[in-house]
């Protein structure tokens, strides 16, 4: 298997060598304002911490960076308390006098004190600062003062413990007696976990976090180690002194620019920068079936890989994000290692891995894990902060103070007076009172002497001649002046009262453009105003427009609906009354035909009742009446039939042939089995008949005429069976219609309801008093009122001819 790397060092490579490829590029960007992270990756026993702590003789990385801070910024360091680092990730820059009193009022606590350079030193510790490289970065602001500031936290189960703090404590458990049970110990106090806060800059740190102000590597170094000695640690299989936890060493380099004068720092805090390098010795991901852990050593291992499995979906998210453009949400706050460090994933410095690989066998499979998760890591690129901006203050203010003290120290003991401008102002004067004639010797050693007075005198006269000729120029010289201070004056005056002028016009102009500018915004208000007015107006307008548009819209829409609604019924209507008209017309004529067919049937009867009176009134009493017998009954509709009709002017009615039409056409007897047998002497037959009990297409399809049989009770009780008639057509779509002609209605009735006498109270009928009863005129008329329309079959038959 391959992987590929920006750097790969073997196992005999030295620390100063990976310090210059990895931690010496971060220790510059510190320097220079910019934030750092390191980390170190591997399996447990891999030498993650060694390649960060070093050994006796050979420091590691974290030595090799506090001495190339200190071996670069020594000469520039602040006094002790001039940055002050506050609560809540910030730093606050005091003057000279306030941290002098700081000093004191911190050297007068009984507290420990920080460690100083010039204490012992720890032997322990002593080999790994020794660093003989004196590695510095070249170019360092030499106008800035900076201060140092360290603190060591430890993630240990997910929760941050900061190990600086001065409460004594077991690093790994309290003392237990045979009981199991905690020792009752006044003076152990349990450690307390801390919260990580956002800072205004959205930066994350440790809230109440120990922060020591170092000024040597040595001093750096001895808070390392004290923190170190508190580190839980533990013997596992793998390890005899594994870590237990992810142990983070920030750095923290707050500087801030020189004021004008190169003397004392600039008292404003935007000028203040603070930059952070943080060093994460992280635990080693461990496989407990290998590491026979158990209890709390299984609890720490599950915390150990949850929180690097966090680390390492933070990295694919990342990754994910810059390879395929998506906007996935980073799970920073599943794990503190990340939720602490996530502004260095967003870009907020820059962020170095080192990879421990263990040659050993049984490290295979994990070794195989680390190196694809590293590999995967060195694809994600972090956008890099910005530079901000410095002061625009001179560059070389510090040196060229330096220069001046040096020089004004060098003046005033070679001089012992003052220097500069007064210097040249006595010089000058010097130089003036050099022009006067030098005074001879003034000292009398001889009472006869005569040469020396003289001499004095005429020197003395001299120098006064030179003194009233100077007084006299001076005084040309001071009335000239005054002449010019005058005329100066006077010009002065005259400018001031032209610019007293100009400025009196200009005021009463900027009064007029003062008053037009009220006017104009008082004008802009009202019409804001009415502007706003309209706008409301508008609005409103705008919304009723809106509303009436829908509400016409919704009309319209229910007009059309109403319409169609209005043409769907017409049409319906329309043919409802077609259908209607043609049904009532049907029935029209059917009931016309009906009334003239009983019109023509009643004067058939009256026709016959009357030839029957005539017969009995003209015949002789002697005669005995004949019974009319079935055959002249049978003849007479035939002859009935041509009668004229009842009303002269009625149009004649076309009369059915009564007799069947069977004959060379197939008949469809349709015989419904709720039937019952009549046992009449007389029945139906059709032949060539296909009888069914129940009407079908198929039987429809092969016949021409519809017979069905149909039985109801009359209303003297007796049976009476109706042959409905009918043709049978076929329709457009290729099925059979029947259209209904004739109805033929079959009854009984009893001959004894009909015999009545017309004298019942002769008691001694003669013999023939069966054939004397017909000679009735009663029973005869009653009879033949009985006998109805085409009864040619007799009293007991009855036809019926029904309009198509």
């Amino acid at each position: 298997t391959q992987y590929s790397f920006k750097e790969v060092f073997g196992t005999l490579v030295v620390q100063k060598e990976l310090f210059d490829v990895v931690a010496k590029p971060l220790v510059e960007d510190l320097i220079h304002g910019k934030n750092g992270l390191l980390f170190t990756y591997g399996v447990t026993g891999s030498g993650k911490t060694h390649t960060m702590t070093g050994s006796p003789g050979d420091g590691g990385l974290l030595p090799r960076c506090l001495d190339m801070i200190f071996n670069s910024i020594g000469p520039f360091q602040a006094k002790r308390f001039v940055f002050k680092l506050d609560d809540k990730n910030g730093v606050d820059v005091q003057c000279e006098v306030d941290a002098l009193l700081e000093r004191q009022k911190r050297d007068a606590m009984p507290v420990p004190k920080t460690p100083s350079g010039k204490r012992q030193i720890d032997p322990e510790i002593a080999d790994m600062i020794n660093v003989q490289d004196h590695c510095k970065v070249e170019e360092v602001d030499e106008d800035n003062v900076y201060s140092v500031f360290v603190s060591y936290v430890e993630i240990y189960n997910n929760y941050i413990y900061d190990l600086l703090e001065e409460a004594p404590f077991e690093p790994i458990k309290p003392k237990w007696n045979n009981c199991n049970t905690p020792v009752r110990n006044g003076d152990f106090i349990p450690p307390q976990s801390k919260m990580l806060r956002e800072d205004q800059n959205h930066n994350m740190y440790v809230a109440g976090c120990t922060e020591v102000e170092v000024k040597s590597t040595e001093e750096a170094f001895e808070v390392f180690w004290r923190g170190q000695k508190k580190r839980r640690i533990a013997n596992t299989q793998l390890n005899r002194e594994s870590s237990r936890s992810h142990s983070v060493f920030i750095i923290k380099l707050a500087q801030a620019p020189l004021d004008a004068d190169g003397d004392n720092v600039l008292q404003e805090k935007e000028q203040i920068i603070l930059s952070q390098l943080s060093l994460v010795d992280l635990a080693g991901s461990e496989r407990t079936n290998r590491t026979k852990a158990e209890g709390n050593r299984l609890r720490e291992a599950g915390n150990i890989n949850q929180s690097l499995m966090t680390l390492r979906t933070c990295i694919e998210v990342l990754r994910e994000n810059q390879m395929y453009g998506t906007n996935k949400m980073v799970p920073y706050r599943d794990s503190k290692l990340t939720h602490l460090f996530k502004n260095y994933f967003d870009g907020e410095g820059k962020v170095r891995m080192i990879v421990c690989v263990n040659p050993k066998a049984e490290d295979y499979e994990e070794s195989l894990q680390v190196m694809r998760f590293a590999e995967m890591t060195q694809e994600v690129e972090v956008a890099r902060p910005v530079d901000r901006p410095l002061c625009g203050l001179t560059p070389g203010r510090r040196f060229r103070n330096q220069a001046f003290r040096e020089e004004l120290s060098r003046k005033l003991e070679m001089r012992g007076g003052p220097i500069n401008g007064e210097t040249e102002e006595q010089s000058a004067s010097e130089m003036f009172l050099q022009n006067f004639p030098p005074l001879p010797a003034c000292e009398l050693l001889d009472v006869n002497d005569d040469q020396t007075l003289p001499k004095l005198i005429e020197v003395l006269e001299k120098r006064h001649k030179l003194r009233q000729m100077l007084s006299e120029e001076f005084a040309k010289n001071v009335l000239a002046f005054k002449t010019m201070l005058q005329e100066f004056d006077s010009s002065v005056v005259s400018k001031e009262n032209y610019i007293k002028g100009r400025l009196s016009e200009k005021e009463k102009t900027i009064a007029g453009q003062k008053m037009e500018l009220e006017r104009l915004e008082k004008k802009i208000k009202t019409l804001e105003y009415k502007i706003e007015i309209l706008e409301k107006t508008a609005t409103i307008y705008e919304e009723d427009k809106r509303n009436l548009q829908q509400e016409l819209e919704s009309k319209s829409q229910k007009l059309q609906r109403q319409a169609s609604d209005k043409r769907r019924l017409e049409a319906r209507f329309q043919g409802m009354v077609a259908e209607t008209t043609m049904k009532w017309e049907k029935e029209c004529e059917r009931r016309v035909a009906a009334k003239q067919l009983e019109m023509q049937n009643k004067l058939w009867v009256k026709d016959e009742k009357l030839k029957q009176l005539k017969a009995i009134v003209t015949e002789p009493k002697n005669e005995k009446p004949e019974r009319p017998s079935r055959e002249r009954d049978r003849e007479k509709p035939v002859q009935r039939s041509v009668s004229p009709p009842a009303v002269p002017n009625a149009p004649p009615v076309r009369l059915r042939h009564r007799r069947s039409r069977s004959a060379g056409e197939r008949w469809v007897d349709h015989k419904p089995p709720s039937n019952l047998p009549t046992e009449t002497v007389m029945q139906p037959h059709v032949p060539h008949a296909i009888t069914v009990a129940a009407a079908s297409e198929k039987a429809l399809a092969k016949c021409d005429k519809y017979m069905l049989t149909h039985q109801e009770l009359a209303s003297d009780g007796e049976i009476e069976t109706k042959l409905i008639k009918g043709d049978v057509f076929k329709t457009r779509g290729g099925g059979q219609a029947v259209q209904f002609t004739d109805i033929e209605t079959l009854k009984q009735e009893s001959p004894t309801g009909r015999k009545r006498r017309s004298s019942p109270s002769n008691p001694d009928p003669p013999e023939d008093a069966a054939d004397s009863e017909w000679t009735d005129v009663e029973t005869r008329c009653s009879v033949a009122v009985e006998m109805r329309a085409g009864s040619a079959l007799g009293p007991g038959y009855q036809h019926h001819a029904q309009p198509k």
